[in-house]
C-alpha cells in the first residue's frame, strides 16, 4: 500500500513530537516550525500556565550548542518587549529544549492593516525600543521581519526567534536580510536594515493615499528615512535602532529629519501641518477683525 503525501507528513510529525514524560510539562499542540526546530504549547503542571517549548530539530550537539545559546541569550535580555526564558534542558532522545512565555497576540503586519499612518510609526517605535535594549547589550537579532514581531491585544509588541542573534554564521530572511548577511553575521545596521524593510512595510500597510493629498507630499521625508535604513552601505545607515527611531520619532513630532533635505515648500508644508490650529485660529481672527472694519466703515 502507498501512502499519500499528507500521511507521510503527519508521521513525520508523529516521530517530531518530544515525549516530555517524567517532565512537568504536558504538550498539547504544535505552534510552528522551521530549519532550527519545533515549537510547542505546552501546560505547566507546577505553575498551572501555558509555555512555549521549543525543541531542537535534529538531536546533534551542534544543534543543542545553538539552542542553549539562544537561551542564555533570551536570559540576559529581561525587557517587556522579550520573551522569558524560564527552563532549557535535554529530552532522552538527545533533542535539547527550550521553555519560554507563550506569546499572545497578532503577528505586526496582520495587526498594521488598516492602522493609521501615525499608530503604524507608534508601533514601530515600540519595535525599535526592544532591539535598541538589545543592542546597548551587546545583542544582534539578525533576522528581524513581521512573522517574528507579534502585537498583543493591548498593544504590547514582542520580538521573538532571537536563535541567530548568537550564532556563529551568517544568515536572515530574504527581502529583510542586510546584503552584507550573505558573508558575515553583521552588527547593529544589520539589524537596522531589517527595520527600514519593516519600516517600508508599515508605510504601506494602511489605506491608499490619494495622489494630490498634501499627506502624501509630507510622506516623501519618511521615504528618506527608510532609504537610509536600507542602504547597501552599512556605513551610510543609522548606526543603530536607536538612531532610527529617533529620525521616525521627528517625523510623527512634525520636526525635520536628518535623513531628509527638505525644500522650502516641504518646510512650508511640515510647519502647516504642525501648526495646523494655531494657523486657523490666527487666521480666523484677522478674517473677523477684516469684516468688523468693513462693518464700522
Amino acid at each position: 500500500m502507498t501512502l499519500s503525501d499528507a500521511a507521510i507528513a503527519r508521521l513525520r510529525r508523529l516521530d517530531d513530537r518530544p515525549d516530555f514524560g517524567g517532565t512537568r510539562y504536558d504538550l498539547l499542540d504544535e505552534i510552528g516550525r522551521g530549519g532550527m526546530g519545533i515549537v510547542f504549547r505546552a501546560r505547566d503542571r507546577e505553575l498551572d500556565r501555558d509555555v512555549a517549548i521549543k525543541v531542537t530539530a535534529w538531536r546533534t550537539d551542534s544543534d543543542a550548542a545553538r539552542l542553549r545559546r539562544e537561551a542564555r541569550t533570551l536570559a540576559s535580555l529581561e525587557h517587556a518587549g522579550i520573551i522569558p526564558v524560564h527552563d532549557v534542558g535535554r529530552l532522552p532522545d538527545g533533542r535539547v529544549f527550550l521553555v519560554m512565555g507563550l506569546a499572545r497576540g497578532e503577528r505586526l503586519d496582520a495587526h498594521a492593516a488598516g492602522l493609521a499612518l501615525a499608530d503604524r510609526l507608534r508601533l514601530f517605535d515600540r519595535i525599535c525600543d526592544t532591539v535598541a535594549f538589545a543592542h546597548a547589550r551587546g545583542v544582534i537579532h539578525r533576522d528581524l521581519k513581521p512573522a517574528n514581531i507579534m502585537v498583543g491585544a493591548f498593544g504590547q509588541v514582542l520580538i521573538v526567534d532571537w536563535g541567530l542573534a548568537d550564532g556563529p554564521e551568517p544568515g536572515g530572511t530574504p527581502g529583510f536580510m542586510a546584503p552584507e548577511q550573505s558573508t558575515q553575521k553583521g552588527d547593529t545596521r544589520s539589524d537596522v536594515y531589517a527595520l527600514g524593510a519593516i519600516l517600508a512595510g508599515l508605510a504601506a500597510a494602511g489605506p491608499a493615499t490619494k495622489k494630490g493629498d498634501s499627506h502624501l507630499f509630507l510622506l516623501r521625508p519618511l521615504r528618506s528615512v527608510i532609504a537610509r535604513a536600507t542602504n547597501v552601505d552599512p556605513a551610510a545607515r543609522y548606526t543603530d535602532a536607536a538612531a532610527l527611531a529617533a529620525d521616525v520619532r521627528r517625523f510623527v513630532d512634525g520636526q525635520a529629519v536628518l535623513a531628509h533635505r527638505e525644500t522650502g515648500v516641504e518646510r512650508a508644508a511640515r510647519l502647516a501641518r504642525t501648526y495646523r490650529t494655531p494657523l486657523v485660529l490666527v487666521l480666523t481672527y484677522l478674517v473677523v477683525r477684516i469684516v468688523l472694519l468693513f462693518w464700522r466703515s
